[in-house]
């Protein structure tokens, strides 16, 4: 009855608002799920689109986050919480770099290359593929001179999931330990994290997966993810 209750509840009436930000290549509506189940647990929601293969992460991080809390600031939002997807998080790590967010409340990213995407290590020499992952997608590499590299611990609460299903059948080419087929499990971590949670999901379809998403829901309102919180409980 309370979540059909606020989903009735027009956004300006929502104090928590959720900036949704997509990965390299996607678009909004890959968030579109993620959107819809967020209103009814009692959220405002921007989806923010972004031309991810279009310029650098400097740029999309001021444009695409600048946009998001201008939306959440227009809807009234006391706090702002973050889920990302991909190369989202990169964007959401170095927009915090850079300035700070009074209303930052908590964030979740879905599948991020904290480490560095080995993956664009092996396809950088590769004609082409400047082209295809622009030059956003070309920063993403592990080299100590890149700009993940540059980014540094995060100080802000951060729960991170990653996904543990490959179906890329040149992984083993590229990546190193388990992974989502294209992060490993091992690159989503980064430190100052709070919380680090590993599912049985792809990188490409993690954000639409209902336990994922139920998992970043539940990280937004506590600050730990399900089974942290059964632990949790009881231990007390």
């Amino acid at each position: 009855m309370l979540l059909t209750l606020l989903s009735l509840l027009p956004a300006s009436a929502l104090a928590e608002c959720v900036v949704l930000l997509h990965g390299l290549g996607r678009v909004s509506n890959s968030m579109s799920k993620l959107e819809r189940k967020l209103r009814p647990a009692g959220y405002s929601v921007a989806n923010i689109l972004y031309p991810s293969r279009s310029y650098s992460v400097a740029v999309l991080a001021e444009d695409a986050i600048g946009r998001g809390l201008a939306q959440c600031r227009d809807m009234q939002g006391d706090k702002i919480h973050f889920i990302t997807h991909s190369l989202g998080g990169i964007l959401l790590r170095y927009y915090l770099r850079e300035h700070s967010i009074d209303e930052l409340g908590r964030a979740v990213m879905l599948g991020p290359p904290n480490q560095g995407s080995q993956i664009v290590d092996g396809l950088l020499p590769v004609p082409g593929f400047g082209f295809i992952g622009g030059p956003a997608g070309a920063a993403l590499g592990t080299g100590e001179g890149g700009i993940i590299a540059s980014l540094g611990p995060v100080d802000f609460d951060l729960g991170v999931i990653a996904g543990s299903t490959n179906i890329n059948p040149l992984k083993f080419l590229f990546i190193q330990g388990p992974s989502d087929s294209i992060v490993s499990i091992e690159s989503t971590k980064v430190q100052g994290m709070n919380a680090h949670k590993v599912l049985p999901v792809t990188h490409t379809f993690m954000m639409r997966n209902n336990e994922v998403i139920d998992e970043a829901i539940h990280y937004l309102k506590t600050g730990a993810f399900i089974s942290q919180s059964l632990e949790q409980n009881r231990n007390e």
